[in-house]
């Protein structure tokens, strides 16, 4: 299999960059993307090039961190999916695919396909934990949560923080990551008693790292490859009104 890649190139934030071009031959259709980009940087390393900078880590789609935009695709051409997961069987023999990092203020470019998005970290920072000494732990059962309640707070529990909805957002707004960060502990018992500083500091520190507002397009919904629902910016801003 030969795909023609044209892969954004930028050394750092200060430096302007500009798409390379690079045809590989003999690809297993079966590889993943980061997989075929192991085998280019290999090339490059014994050419004595800098071999293209990009992130993984768990290459099972649950870390976040290996999210690029694929010929305009956030992470894949495939819905609900990673970039880690996503296979070269997905695309056509001898296609040309554009590879290039997300693209938001919020996420300057750190070199070639990589962006920084430790603003997700710092709103995490904010309030998106439990801080209320309860001393020790009760057994589990003594808590009772109905069913319905504890899917929607694990729906957004699986958030892995990836960036897609923000990379996607024609403001470029981290509505649906705060949402989903906010509701999962909005919605359980534990969560309750810091329910309104929590909602407070989160969306403050949200502007602060200059998101843009939501206008509720339903983008992010559509390439966030857990299948968050927007309902929880619903639930971010009900309680944030109520804060």
């Amino acid at each position: 299999m030969q795909l023609i890649l044209q892969i954004w190139r930028q050394k750092n934030a200060q430096t302007q960059g500009n798409f390379k071009t690079y045809i590989l031959n003999n690809l297993d259709p079966n590889m993943s993307v980061p997989e075929m980009l192991d085998n280019l940087n290999e090339d490059l390393l014994k050419k004595e090039e800098d071999p293209v900078a990009f992130e993984s880590d768990c290459r099972e789609g649950i870390c976040g961190q290996c999210g690029f935009v694929i010929n305009g695709d956030v992470h894949s051409p495939i819905k609900g999916t990673t970039t880690c997961l996503t296979h070269l069987r997905s695309f056509k023999d001898g296609q040309e695919l554009f590879l290039e990092p997300f693209r938001a203020a919020a996420f300057p470019v750190k070199k070639d396909l990589v962006v920084d998005r430790s603003s997700l970290d710092r709103i995490i920072a904010s309030g998106g934990y439990i801080g209320v000494n309860t001393g020790q732990a009760t057994e589990a059962n003594n808590t009772l949560i109905a069913h319905q309640l504890a899917e929607d707070a694990f729906d957004a529990a699986s958030c892995i923080g990836c960036g897609a909805c923000v990379a996607t957002c024609k403001n470029a707004s981290a509505a649906l990551f705060t949402g989903a960060k906010v509701s999962h502990l909005s919605l359980l018992p534990q969560g309750r008693p810091e329910a309104k500083i929590r909602v407070r500091n989160m969306v403050k520190a949200m502007d602060k790292e200059g998101f843009g507002a939501c206008s509720f397009t339903g983008a992010c919904e559509i390439v966030c490859p857990q299948s968050i629902s927007i309902g929880h910016i619903v639930r971010m801003n009900k309680e944030f009104w109520k804060s």
